[in-house]
């Protein structure tokens, strides 16, 4: 349920609330995401407060949004194991904005 008088803010409510659905497995891999419409009426928020909730989890790389069908959750990414010797460091982080066109890669990949 989402507290608008809580101190965490309301789309961060509702971000918990659409990722604990996908990490549950109640929203599977590519399912959609209820409508913005839809999930405004059922929480009665703003459709901006639904927007930054899904602009929050695509940044973590758990849905795509693709317009303008609807937002999906996402399929995972292959996992890619590299074999370190002893004493080496491996590190990653998330692209910029021209590398991720540079590269083709979809939000949320590290």
């Amino acid at each position: 349920m989402i507290d608008p008088s809580a101190d965490r803010a309301v789309f961060r409510q509702l971000a918990d609330l659409l990722r604990n659905q996908i990490e549950s497995g109640e929203l599977g891999p590519g399912e959609p995401l209820p409508s913005e419409l839809r999930l405004a009426q059922e929480y009665n928020i703003s459709r901006t407060t639904v927007r930054q909730a899904i602009g929050q989890l695509r940044t973590e790389g758990l849905v795509t949004v693709d317009r303008p069908r609807g937002t999906f959750v996402r399929v995972p990414e292959p996992i890619e194991v590299v074999p370190l010797a002893r004493g080496e460091r491996a590190s990653a982080r998330m692209p910029t904005d021209s590398e991720r066109r540079k590269y083709r890669l979809s939000e949320g990949v590290p």
